[in-house]
């Protein structure tokens, strides 16, 4: 079980906690992150890279040209499809919904300072005339 994974050397897929993917020119990012030990401050993780396949595939239905697409390495696939089966990824998808709304509350308490700043600076530039 879990074989794509140990022969990228993780012998305990279990202990999986998520992973993120991301592509970079012509190559896929596969990062894997693992449950903290007590005690640890950054969860341990392994980064993977995957060149992406390249495929020349008809432009249209009526055979007048090619065209060269790049998708992910067929490899890559068998990978993610072990760790989705580790990794409950609608969890995922939930936590970094969450993640996106709490960076836009900070964004917008850092913008309201920042407005409020720049007002107090104009105010002062307005009394000192």
């Amino acid at each position: 079980m879990y074989d794509n994974l140990k022969s990228l050397g993780i012998s305990n897929p279990d202990d999986v906690d998520r992973y993120s993917l991301r592509q970079e020119a012509n190559n896929d990012i596969l990062k894997i992150y693992f449950r903290k030990d007590k005690g640890e401050f950054f969860a341990k993780s392994v980064k993977f890279k995957y060149p992406r396949q390249r495929k020349t595939i008809a432009a249209d239905n009526a055979g007048q040209g090619y065209k060269e697409i790049n998708e992910i390495s067929p490899n890559l696939r068998y990978v993610i499809d072990e760790l989705d089966k580790i990794c409950q990824h609608e969890q995922v998808e939930v936590d970094l919904k969450r993640k996106i709304l709490d960076d836009l509350r900070h964004l917008e308490s850092v913008v309201a300072n920042k407005i409020s700043e720049i007002e107090s600076d104009l105010e002062k530039l307005t009394n000192g005339r």
